[in-house]
């Protein structure tokens, strides 16, 4: 069975563990660093992004999460969770994790009462995908490798580089699960080629 783990220190984790688990994967929520080694993928979820790192920092995730990734296990942000990916952030080269080649900005499409839901049409994932976009940010540009799956309003919203998917919405809290099982099929594919 593949075992996605959700970063537990801050923000929606648990309507992620549903997401995952109505996708057919087994969820397991994330706490201790130690346990990036019992899983196959891995969510990190909104929140707040400097809280966050400083979280992060805390209970020694840091390094763990870049070396999850860096030997090829697929990592889902989701809203902060795409600024922690993201290797520049609103033109400063002050990353978090620095995974991914884009820089986003954040609180982009506003604060808290600005939020908005709206259907975005996600490619080769979704048509007409219901997103809840809170105090969201959005991409600014990408490398060469990054592929953008969705833009709102001329923005980039989701995106995609290998094994690591980020998007600006919450996509836990709709009953939509199909960006979730998008990822879910990303890290069976990563299973199976790590096996091989």
């Amino acid at each position: 069975m593949t075992t996605i783990g959700v970063l537990a220190l801050q923000g929606a984790f648990r309507e992620h563990i549903r997401s995952v688990e109505a996708s057919g994967a087994t969820a397991v929520i994330i706490k201790r660093k130690e346990q990036l080694e019992t899983i196959d993928g891995l969510i990190i979820p909104g929140g707040e992004s400097t809280t966050m790192r400083r979280l992060i920092d805390q209970y020694g995730f840091l390094e763990p999460i870049r070396a999850f990734a860096n030997a090829g296990k697929p990592v889902f942000g989701t809203c902060a969770g795409l600024i922690l990916l993201a290797g520049e952030i609103d033109g400063s080269h002050d990353a978090h994790l620095g995974l991914m080649d884009m820089s986003v900005r954040r609180n982009a499409f506003g604060r808290q009462r600005d939020s908005f839901e709206t259907d975005l049409d996600i490619k080769g994932v979704a048509d007409g995908y219901n997103a809840v976009f809170i105090r969201a940010p959005y991409i600014e540009r990408v490398g060469e490798k990054t592929e953008v799956l969705a833009t709102y309003d001329d923005h980039i919203v989701v995106a995609q580089e290998g094994h690591l998917l980020a998007c600006s919405f919450h996509p836990e809290l709709t009953k939509d699960h199909r960006l979730t099982a998008h990822f879910v099929s990303m890290v069976e594919n990563s299973k199976r080629t790590l096996a091989s």
